[in-house]
């Protein structure tokens, strides 16, 4: 087994440097495998594993004359090998290199992901346990729905990143696949022991059906999974964005000493990472419909895809890992206004209790259309005044009063009631 070089942060992953290690990697385990199958001798692969290397510099100067990446690093890589490295690529084709090393820079980088991706996941899961029980309000369509708490808002996030985890555990096997199949992958010219071989060596598997090239069904399925985890992040950043408007503030990003929100208004505090991360999602978005349309290339292999690679791989991997280093400082650092929270839930005198109203009515014998015009009614009048006590008015409503004692209807404006089976999901998810 060959060893894997020591795995860099994710920026290193994406050199040119680090691609020609890969390329010499496979390069290398391939000279291995034919040796050990006795197809070339043992002692030109020593001679190969000694002196075989390259200079980044050197090739690119090659390959501004021969117009091609793997035949000029090839020829940089014999030119301190010497006589030996005849025995290189034999029976090979440049995709052997580019896909087998391609999938080794996916797999070392989608390790780093899944190292900072659990980061997130404790970052989520700390604010989840501390926030248990701060009651807010929840919303939809943005419009106060009904009590929830802050830790049950951050378990939907947990349940999310945690899927995400699944995903890219399961992918890992999906994109730890190589292929030494030759010219339009029918092993014309090579053994496919080979192939096991060396991916056995890799720590990779053979791709079951290669053509020139491994199928970029493979690679889209890649790019669509960091896209969605970027989506997920961009949703969480969205909704931090909304708590933090001056008129909410029920959370706010941290605000550093020193830091400064506008060049004009000194009293910004603005939520500039939320937003940050917001566009960074809109990029990977859009990199997973060109990884889509790199899977129908022609016949057994054409080259349009390469170019989009070139730059979708380094930049969606990259952005993601900047993502979720992003998101798991905010997420830790977030600040939390449990007395807004408090504040917001209980406008207009507690009309997000209206459903526990009605429930309560019709429970007492009233039909559900009378109870719901009669709370509509409060409601609504509550709504339409700066000072209005849905509260109030529902105790003073006779049609409220014939069914409901004031115990009754102070027990329907206990947010408790509503909280009394989070425990549920707190405990799906060992928060």
């Amino acid at each position: 087994m060959i060893e894997r070089y020591t795995l860099p942060e994710m920026g290193e992953l994406w050199t040119e440097a680090y691609k020609l290690k890969t390329w010499l990697q496979v390069e290398i385990a391939v000279c291995e495998a034919q040796a050990e199958l006795g197809y070339i001798p043992q002692e030109a692969v020593d001679t190969i594993k000694a002196k075989a290397t390259f200079d980044p510099a050197r090739v690119l100067e090659i390959e501004q004359e021969v117009k091609h990446d793997v035949i000029a690093f090839l020829t940089n890589v014999n030119e301190y090998v010497g006589d030996a490295g005849r025995y290189i690529h034999l029976g090979m084709t440049s995709s052997d290199v580019l896909d087998t090393a391609l999938a080794l820079q996916l797999v070392a980088s989608l390790d780093v992901i899944l190292g900072q991706l659990e980061h997130l996941v404790q970052a989520i899961r700390y604010q989840a346990q501390q926030h248990r029980d701060t009651v807010m309000i929840g919303r939809s369509h943005g419009i106060h729905a009904e009590p929830i708490t802050f830790g049950f808002k951050l378990a939907g996030w947990l349940a999310e990143v945690l899927r995400h985890r699944d995903r890219l555990c399961a992918l890992h096997q999906r994109i730890a696949v190589g292929k030494i199949s030759g010219a339009v992958g029918t092993y014309a010219n090579i053994d496919p022991q080979i192939e096991a071989l060396t991916c056995q060596k890799l720590g990779l598997k053979p791709d079951a059906a290669s053509t020139q090239v491994i199928s970029r069904d493979r690679h889209a399925e890649f790019v669509q999974a960091l896209a969605l985890l970027a989506a997920s992040i961009e949703r969480f950043a969205v909704e931090i964005r909304n708590l933090q408007r001056t008129d909410v503030l029920e959370v706010e990003e941290f605000f550093s000493k020193g830091q400064k929100g506008s060049s004009a208004m000194p009293h910004k505090r603005n939520p500039i990472r939320s937003e940050r991360l917001t566009g960074i999602a809109r990029i990977i978005r859009g990199y997973a419909v060109s990884a889509l349309e790199n899977v129908a290339l022609w016949h057994e292999r054409d080259i349009s895809h390469s170019s989009v690679e070139r730059m979708m791989f380094p930049d969606c991997c990259t952005l993601i890992h900047f993502m979720l280093v992003e998101a798991t400082d905010l997420v830790k650092n977030l600040l939390v206004y449990p007395e807004n929270m408090k504040r917001n839930m209980n406008r207009y005198g507690g009309v997000v209790f209206s459903q526990r109203v009605l429930l309560k009515l019709v429970e007492k014998g009233m039909s559900r259309e009378d109870a719901y015009a009669v709370v509509q009614f409060c409601a609504h009048t509550a709504w339409n005044q700066p000072d209005g006590n849905f509260q109030a008015l529902i105790s003073e409503n006779p049609q409220v009063t014939a069914h409901l004692s004031p115990q009754e209807i102070a027990e329907c404006f206990d947010p408790q009631q509503h909280l009394k089976h989070l425990n549920v999901i707190y405990q799906r998810l060992n928060i």
